[in-house]
């Protein structure tokens, strides 16, 4: 539930963009940082004068100085009306806390046609006091379903509904795709007037039992300060220290920003829609939506699993659920539809993590065989990836990136089959898991798009079809399952280090294609997209940490500040800040589904994880001042500790990692060959 200040746009794909001055109104659907708009659904605007429905006239200017937001608060002041807006929520209800000046007409507008294409809607006013009704929309989801139940804090005097911008008054009830209405009261200077809205994607009833559970009443002030009891919880997940304050201020709002999406998606029933578009209910768990699996497999799933395996288990459980009653994993699902967005099958790594890393609650066979359908289908490249054991450019678009990650989720599905004694899918899946092989070129060491002979001419620095939202250099960095094999191909761990060098070392120059989604560049290294997150810490694979240690606090202290433009590049549900939040902590998932994180360099001078088993884990930096990036010495639970990883045993296990400072590099600590963090495909 937030301010919408934007219609179109890659860069409002949100709703919201901190530069805009100009408020179209407050809508309860939003997605966090995506490359793709959608969502803004039942946006409410107060006015004061006569009722106006085209959004050019009842949108109001705003001062930024009256701008504030907490989490579970947000509150502004509009120009044009003099209205006080002040907003709060609950899991699936929003309150809004209009603040009007005196006014025989002083109203609230409903659009339902807001942002994206309204297919379908409907809107009843029952009472005085209530509206309720439906909005079906088409955008990046192409079938949308949202219901609504708004009551109001006072009688309303006046109302009516709108259909293409024309009002009538003595309208109760319409349907169609162009539908708005208004409410009227009288209001003396400084009256308040409450709207609480309850929203569902099942029914009109149960936005209503939402809107009885979680909100019977108009206690803005209590609701306020649940939100911040709600958030104040989540966030103590990790108690985090520092003598800078604007690192913390920087943690926690990538920790927020963490905890955001996935969304809550079934009534307090339990009733929720599904992928088959049908009504079902979740026993014993919560279904869940907004899977940006492609980014968050990478950092923000392997977070949740652990700090949050509850949530995690309703994940897979809402997996499990997807597949049975829409015949596949998500891949980027939104609104019970499948967007089809971006490569792979990354729900897979996802279930592999929390399959591994004591998640419980779920039927793992259920879940596998879903992980194996995926997996075994012939569309998006697979076909000529089982044929070839590489996609051929000609046969599938972005065919580098596909082989490559397929090759990882053939990994994970390895992993899991072995756990569960099935050594036929075992053996096969180890061997897919090994196609990036079939891409290497010896005589540059790029992942390069073959047909039967390599492409030609070739140019790494080409931004082209057959690479994904980046180019060769970006690319041939992912192998996060078999590192020992790449360096193999290369010649080495030393001929790794050298081809890290040379990434982040090379020009930011790019060819072809223009992509807004690679920013954050450091050579050809680009963190504002996902492609890059590992591969700065794949300098503890080759035996060199200390170019890990420098290099991840150089990308947090240039990409990441507490300020408005704090990133760089898009947040993607949640893993730009995950990203950030593993590595204040000074670890880091490079292979997801792994048994280990690589160490890094954290910016945190102390921090705490409280552990659902009632367990902690503790991170302490010493002596760690701007410049001392490099760690000298370490000690795990009070032992000497060379190693540049961590196992999840150490952490699941609860304990202390202690790292000593330096502002000069230790070349000998974590290089040794028994100290290196290793993935390796053996079979």
């Amino acid at each position: 539930m937030s301010p919408d200040t934007r219609l179109k746009g890659w860069d409002g794909c949100s709703g919201y963009h901190y530069s805009d001055k100009l408020i179209y109104g407050f809508s309860h659907t939003h997605l966090s940082g995506t490359g793709c708009s959608d969502y803004g659904d039942i946006l409410l605007m107060p006015t004061v004068g006569k009722p106006q429905f085209s959004n050019k006239k009842y949108s109001s200017r705003f001062k930024k100085e009256s701008e504030n937001a907490k989490a579970g608060y947000y509150t502004v002041f509009l120009d044009k009306p003099k209205v006080k807006v002040e907003l709060t929520a609950t899991r699936r209800t929003g309150l809004h806390k209009y603040t009007f000046p005196k006014s025989s007409s002083s109203n609230i507008i409903l659009d339902l046609t807001h942002r994206d294409f309204a297919k379908e809607g409907e809107i009843n006013i029952t009472d005085n006091n209530e509206i309720s009704g439906k909005r079906v929309s088409k955008a990046w989801a192409d079938n949308q379903i949202v219901y609504f139940v708004i009551q109001f804090s006072k009688p309303f005097i006046k109302s009516g509904i709108a259909k293409a911008d024309a009002a009538n008054t003595n309208s109760t009830h319409d349907t169609g795709s162009l539908l708005k209405a208004f409410v009227s009261f009288e209001t003396t200077e400084g009256e308040v007037i409450y709207a609480k809205v309850g929203i569902s994607a099942v029914s009109v009833e149960g936005a209503r039992k939402n809107l009885q559970a979680e909100q019977p009443g108009f206690d803005f002030d209590n609701t306020v300060a649940d939100a911040k009891a709600a958030w104040n919880k989540e966030l103590g997940k990790i108690d985090a220290e520092g003598k800078d304050e604007t690192v913390l201020r920087t943690f926690y709002s990538a920790l927020y920003h963490a905890m955001t999406p996935p969304n809550i998606y079934n009534d307090v029933d339990g009733k929720y829609r599904g992928r088959d578009f049908q009504v079902h209910e979740a026993t014993g768990f919560n279904y869940y939506t907004v899977f940006s699996l492609w980014d968050t497999y990478r950092a923000l799933h392997p977070l949740l699993t652990l700090i949050d395996k509850k949530r995690s288990s309703d994940f897979m459980n809402t997996f499990i659920h997807q597949f049975q009653e829409g015949g596949r994993l998500p891949i980027w699902e939104l609104g019970s539809c499948e967007t089809w967005c971006m490569i792979g099958y990354h729900a897979i790594p996802v279930i592999t993590e929390a399959v591994m890393k004591d998640v419980t609650g779920f039927d793992v066979s259920k879940i596998y065989d879903a992980m194996k359908f995926s997996a075994m289908e012939d569309k998006n490249g697979l076909k000529s990836y089982k044929a070839n054991g590489y996609i051929k450019y000609l046969e599938a678009g972005e065919n580098v990136s596909r082989t490559l990650e397929y090759g990882y989720d053939d990994w994970c599905i390895a992993q899991v089959a072995k756990k569960l004694g099935k050594t036929d899918d075992y053996t096969y899946f180890t061997k897919r898991a090994q196609s990036y092989k079939n891409l290497f070129d010896a005589s540059t060491g790029f992942m390069r798009p073959r047909q039967d002979a390599f492409m030609s001419p070739f140019d790494p620095y080409k931004v082209d079809h057959n690479y994904t939202e980046g180019n060769a250099w970006q690319y041939s960095f992912y192998v996060p399952q078999d590192l020992s094999g790449q360096m193999k191909l290369l010649g080495g761990k030393e001929k790794l280090a050298v081809f890290l060098d040379s990434l982040f070392t090379t020009s930011s120059k790019l060819t072809g294609h223009k992509q807004p989604d690679i920013s954050g560049m450091i050579g050809q290294y680009v963190h504002g997209n996902e492609p890059s997150h590992q591969i700065a810490y794949e300098y503890n694979y080759a035996g060199q940490p200390w170019k890990t240690q420098s290099m991840v606090r150089r990308i947090m202290n240039e990409m990441y500040h507490a300020q408005p433009d704090g990133l760089a590049g898009n947040e993607d549900c949640g893993q730009m800040s995950a990203w950030y939040v593993f590595s204040a902590l000074g670890f880091y998932p490079v292979c997801p589904g792994s048994d280990h994180y690589a160490i890094g360099s954290p910016v945190l001078d102390k921090a705490t994880m409280h552990l659902e088993n009632g367990k902690t884990f503790t991170v302490t930096a010493n002596n760690n001042l701007k410049s001392n990036v490099y760690i000298s010495s370490a000690k795990l639970n009070g032992v000497n500790y060379t190693k540049s990883y961590l196992n999840y045993a150490d952490i699941a296990n609860g304990g202390t990692l202690e790292l000593n400072m330096s502002a000069e590099p230790n070349k000998n600590w974590g290089s040794a060959e028994s100290d290196i963090p290793v993935t390796k495909i053996e079979n």
